[in-house]
């Protein structure tokens, strides 16, 4: 039998359409539901050797709304808190658009979190300025809206510096960031603060936002998030280690495709040990 072009042509547009379809459906029913935890030893320098093997859980972008549930947040809450990590640090969008149905169940969701050396969260682009940091510091959370605090962890002073997501000028983060010591923590939704770190000489940046593209195409990569300089897991420039989290929930489509959800917990570390 001779197959026509036009019926070929119709016959691969549904298969791509059919398979495009059922990558999508995965997406939706599986993919956004796969959370992982992903556990990395990230070198920092100037690692004071008392926090060698620190640990520090990070959770970010839960985007609790219809389509992230209460049981998806606490269940990435349940594993962070499994971990054991001596730092928890919330990494931003906590709902979507600033949505405020979802501000306070977001809060509650995320309230058993707790660790040693305590839990501090910052502000994401869809986080509104005021109802979202309260509702978090009701229930225990050390909000940093571009303000810097000195902690202990593991018995080390160490400073973290936490910015909001809408704070990008070099001379604002220097501002918030004088004074710091050398070991010290950005928190930074954004990963694109990965340069202003660097200038800075701030040897950590933790961020999220990107959710690690949410959908990477094979071949492809992750369109959607290529404007970042890492988008998602370890980068470095100069002297500053980054670490980005794909983080837990999803946003604009509620669909995962080659990029599972994650809570991380970082083991930091001296350069010359990771070698």
């Amino acid at each position: 039998m001779i197959v026509s072009r036009r019926t070929a042509l119709k016959t691969l547009v549904a298969g791509s359409v059919g398979a495009t379809t059922g990558i999508g459906a995965y997406g939706y029913l599986y993919g956004r539901h796969e959370l992982e935890v992903t556990r990395m030893t990230i070198a920092v320098d100037r690692l004071p050797p008392s926090l060698k093997g620190a640990r520090i859980g990070l959770v970010t972008d839960v985007h609790r709304s219809r389509w992230v549930s209460e049981e998806d947040v606490a269940r990435a809450v349940a594993l962070v808190m499994a971990e054991k990590p001596d730092l928890i640090v919330l990494g931003g969008d906590y709902v979507t658009w600033g949505n405020r149905q979802f501000v306070e169940p977001s809060a509650d969701a995320l309230s058993p979190l707790a660790a040693p050396d305590g839990v501090f969260g910052i502000l994401g682009n869809h986080d509104d300025d005021h109802a979202m940091p309260a509702a978090l510091g009701r229930r225990g959370v050390q909000m940093l809206k571009d303000a810097r605090t000195r902690i202990t962890l593991r018995g080390e002073s160490i400073d973290l510096i936490g910015i909001r997501f809408w704070t990008r000028r070099a001379s604002e983060i220097a501002t918030i960031a004088r004074g710091a010591l050398p070991m010290s923590i950005l928190l930074a939704h954004d990963p694109r603060r990965l340069a202003e770190a660097a200038a800075l000489d701030i040897p950590l940046v933790l961020s999220g936002h990107t959710h690690g593209g949410q959908v990477v195409l094979p071949l492809v990569g992750p369109v959607a998030a290529s404007k970042f300089p890492v988008v998602s897991g370890i980068g470095r420039r100069e002297s500053t280690t980054m670490f980005v989290s794909r983080g837990v929930g999803t946003v604009y489509v509620p669909v995962r495709i080659n990029c599972p959800p994650e809570v991380a917990v970082l083991t930091l570390t001296a350069p010359s040990a990771q070698a």
